[in-house]
C-alpha cells in the first residue's frame, strides 16, 4: 500500500525540520490501514517498531510516500516492512525505514488468531 503526506508547518520543530514524532505517527498509522485493509476482520494495535532511524530531514513542503508492505505473517500478528521517501519511490534512498508488527486482539484484549 502507498500513501502520502504533505508536511506542513504545524508539523515542524523549532528548527523547521519535521518532528520524528510526527513522522512515527503516519508510518504507524499507514502500516495499520495496509495491515486492516488486508485483515478486516481483525482488531489490530501496534506491538513494535523495529530500528529507528532518521537518514535525512524534512523541512515544510515536501511531500513524503510512504510504501508499506506485509513481510511476516504469524498466528497472531503481521509485520510489514515500511519505507518512506522524499517525493516519488525511485528518486533516491528512503528517508526513513522500518518494521511495524501489529497484534490482533479479541474483545477482551487477548491475542487471537489473524482472521
Amino acid at each position: 500500500m502507498e500513501t502520502h503526506r504533505l508536511v506542513l508547518p504545524e508539523d515542524l520543530n523549532q528548527f523547521g525540520h519535521l518532528f520524528g514524532g510526527r513522522l512515527l505517527s503516519w508510518v504507524d498509522e499507514a502500516s495499520w490501514i495496509a495491515a486492516s485493509l488486508e485483515f478486516p476482520d481483525c482488531r489490530f494495535v501496534t506491538m513494535a517498531m523495529d530500528e529507528v532511524i532518521f537518514r535525512h530531514s524534512v523541512c515544510d513542503g515536501a511531500i513524503l510516500t510512504i510504501q508499506s508492505e506485509k513481510s511476516r505473517l504469524g498466528t497472531t500478528s503481521a509485520t510489514y516492512e515500511v519505507k518512506v521517501f522524499k517525493g516519488r519511490p525511485g528518486e533516491g534512498a528512503p528517508i526513513f525505514t522500518t518494521r511495524v508488527t501489529f497484534v490482533n486482539l479479541d474483545e477482551s484484549g487477548k491475542k487471537a488468531p489473524l482472521s
